[in-house]
This record gives structure tokens, C-alpha cells and sequence, in this order.
């Protein structure tokens, strides 16, 4: 009887630990501002962007997605201007090879084990790819971040 009684006092500790983990959590962002779009340049245009939380000390298997936005589709997403699109792309690397998303169909999304209690700052990388043929205008979309902890 001893037993269950410490493994029901041991769980309630767990989830009031984690309660108040969530409570103590601070999450900010920055925008991805690409700025001037030059319809003629045959380079990308380029942008970063960051997530920035602090969660308890016990917090972990911390997830961090990035949702679709309004394109509904992780390959492009789309800035839009009115129902013109304008394709670009967030990823979790400097190189812009692995596209940020939730972890499915061929994106990834950040995971950390463990995060001590540290504030942590993940760098979003933003693209525009060359040769797209749109009218002047500011385009914009949402993204959602996800923090589960």
C-alpha cells in the first residue's frame, strides 16, 4: 500500500510542477520583414526573424512548429497582396534547406530535450526566391508559432 500511495503523491507533484512551468513560460517574436521585393533582382531576398521563450526549469521534449499561413501548404507558403500571391519560405536553418513547419510532409519543426530554465532565441530564415512576377504593393501573412512544452 505504501507503494501506490508515494506513486500517487510522485505524479501529483509532476503535474503541479508542470502547471506551474506553464505559468512561468515567456514567448516573444520578432517579424520576418523582407522588405523591398525587386521583381528584376536574380538573387533571393532574404530575411530573419526569432522566437525568443524562457520556460521552467523542468520543462522538456519542448516542440516549437510553424503553421502554413494563409497558403495552406508548407511548399510555398505565400504573401499575398489582394489574391496575388508571392511565394517564400521560413526555415530552421542558414542555408534554407530544411523548411519549418510542423514535422510533416517533409518539414521540420525545432525539439529540444531539456531547457534548463534558459532563455532561448531561435532564428527564423526567410526567403524569397527570384523571378517572381508581381505587381507593386505590400504583400503580406500570418504565421502561428507553436510552443508545446
Amino acid at each position: 500500500m505504501l507503494t501506490k500511495w508515494t506513486l500517487a503523491i510522485t505524479v501529483a507533484l509532476a503535474v503541479l510542477a508542470s502547471s506551474e512551468a506553464q505559468a512561468a513560460c515567456t514567448i516573444s517574436t520578432t517579424n520576418v520583414a523582407f522588405g523591398t521585393y525587386n521583381v528584376f533582382n536574380s538573387s533571393p531576398t532574404d530575411s530573419t526573424g526569432s522566437i525568443t521563450f524562457k520556460c521552467g526549469f523542468f520543462d522538456f521534449n519542448i516542440l516549437v512548429a510553424l503553421s502554413q499561413g494563409a497558403s495552406g501548404s508548407y511548399f510555398p507558403r505565400t504573401l499575398r497582396r489582394g489574391s496575388g500571391p508571392l511565394p517564400y519560405n521560413l526555415y530552421r536553418d542558414a542555408a534554407r534547406t530544411s523548411v519549418w513547419g510542423n514535422g510533416s510532409g517533409g518539414t521540420s519543426q525545432y525539439t529540444n530535450p531539456w531547457s534548463f530554465g534558459q532563455t532561448i532565441t531561435l532564428t527564423i530564415y526567410g526567403r524569397v526566391d527570384p523571378g517572381a512576377d508581381v505587381s507593386a504593393g505590400t504583400y503580406a501573412d500570418s504565421i502561428v508559432a507553436t510552443v508545446n512544452f
